[in-house]
């Protein structure tokens, strides 16, 4: 079946003719049949060099062998069961290992569920109502967090999504990442629960905190006794295993995980200080709970991932890949006198046709995301597929090889020379 044929035939049962908005690309998207190490084929047996890895999680590559095997073996134990594992308690304790400010852990199936939970915990842990978060920072598709939520949305203070009455947002406030004016002035005026951000912005592109930012949300919320929770569902497992706050030396009270922990399979989890975690029941009065909390396939999943990633040279690989595709698309750039921003860190990156630097939302906003969807369809006709929107982050695996790099920075130049 073609892609098209198929475009056309799923329009009629699912909404836009997918399941999430951003695969609903023009004029039609590419269907999965498989994928294996880091190709996608299409129905159609096209294949395409994956920078997308199912937005983020699959930090090895599809279809990893240690993860189809040990995900194989549980599935015949049974896949889901009600009842506490061992399998859960051996998970907990590794992510309590790596992850600097975690004590304790409470898993969930999603980011979504795992920002909303954290949101929810410190609203109960320091019975204050308001939240502030940044400016085009995604954290899941729940009401108090979709104001001003990338993608393109602009209205501040306004809820990014019909169907959320403006109650629900009024106790969201606004920030301009890397503004540190603009936080000091909110904390002032407002008792804050909480700042939830993403270290690195990666729902805008890909955008870096300045120098000694994150130190400065750590110092200001312990001043003015909010909490500070980390949105690590992308950098978490990604900038290596400490995460971003790891990476930047900053220890957050809580942080939200998600993606690469759970190896592929649906997952999300909270953690953070004992004291704080405590105040979810059975043991608090902050209620969480979940049918598929702590389900076996994604914590065996989860559970190999990390494995892996503690015994082979992952981060070395993807790391080194990560700074070479960048590198040689900057040459690309500057042999052709484009104005175009190239940012990421480790084994992220993403581009913005502008000449101004990328800051924040507002900047990235300025971005010509037509040209970059323009770049997009071009590489994807040449078996590259980078997500399509200019507020993604691409990412690179450790099934990518200096071959698939290579092959990905002829391509752009090709496809950039053309746009040219």
């Amino acid at each position: 079946m073609k892609n098209r044929e198929l475009f056309e035939e799923a329009k009629g049962y699912l909404v836009g003719g997918v399941n999430s908005p951003v695969r609903a690309v023009k004029p039609y998207p590419f269907f999965t049949a498989k994928g294996r190490g880091c190709v996608l084929v299409d129905v159609e047996g096209k294949e395409y060099i994956d920078y997308c890895l199912a937005y983020g999680p699959l930090i090895l590559g599809h279809a990893y062998p240690d993860v189809v095997e040990k995900v194989g073996e549980q599935l015949e134990r049974g896949s889901a069961y009600g009842t506490p594992t061992l399998l859960e308690v051996e998970f907990a304790k590794k992510v309590v290992e790596h992850v600097p400010c975690a004590e304790m852990v409470r898993f969930v199936n999603t980011g979504t569920e795992a920002t909303m939970a954290a949101v929810r915990l410190a609203r109960g842990y320091t019975g204050r109502k308001k939240i502030l978060k940044f400016e085009g920072a995604f954290h899941g598709a729940h009401d108090s967090v979709l104001v001003k939520a990338g993608s393109g949305a602009t209205t501040q203070g306004v809820p990014t999504s019909k169907g959320i009455p403006s109650e629900a947002a009024k106790n969201t406030l606004l920030a301009p990442f890397n503004d540190k004016d603009s936080v000091e002035k909110i904390l002032k005026k407002n008792d804050v629960a909480c700042i939830i951000a993403e270290p690195v912005m990666g729902n805008a592109g890909c955008i870096l905190p300045a120098e000694g930012y994150l130190k400065f949300l750590r110092e200001i919320t312990a001043e003015y006794g909010a909490l500070l929770i980390f949105d690590e569902v992308i950098t978490g497992f990604r900038l290596g295993l400490g995460g971003a706050q790891e990476y930047y030396n900053v220890t957050p009270d809580v942080t939200t995980l998600g993606k690469i922990l759970g190896g592929g399979l649906p997952i999300g989890a909270v953690v953070g200080k004992r004291e704080i975690m405590e105040h979810f029941s059975p043991l608090g009065k902050v209620y969480q709970a979940g049918t598929f909390n702590g389900n076996p396939l994604s914590m065996t999943a989860g559970y190999t991932t990390i494995q892996v990633l503690e015994t082979s040279p992952v981060y070395e690989k993807v790391n080194s890949l990560g700074e070479s595709i960048r590198k040689g698309v900057e040459e690309i750039i500057e042999d052709l006198g484009l104005s175009i921003k190239v940012y990421g860190i480790a084994s992220m990156f993403q581009m913005y046709f502008t000449e101004e630097d990328v800051v924040d939302y507002s900047s990235a906003l300025r971005a010509d995301k037509d040209t970059f969807m323009e770049f997009q369809r071009g590489l994807l006709r040449e078996g590259i597929f980078l997500p399509p929107s200019q507020y993604e982050c691409n990412f690179i695996s450790y099934a990518h090889d200096d071959r698939a790099i290579e092959t990905t920075i002829t391509t752009m130049e090709e496809v950039l020379r053309e746009l040219k």
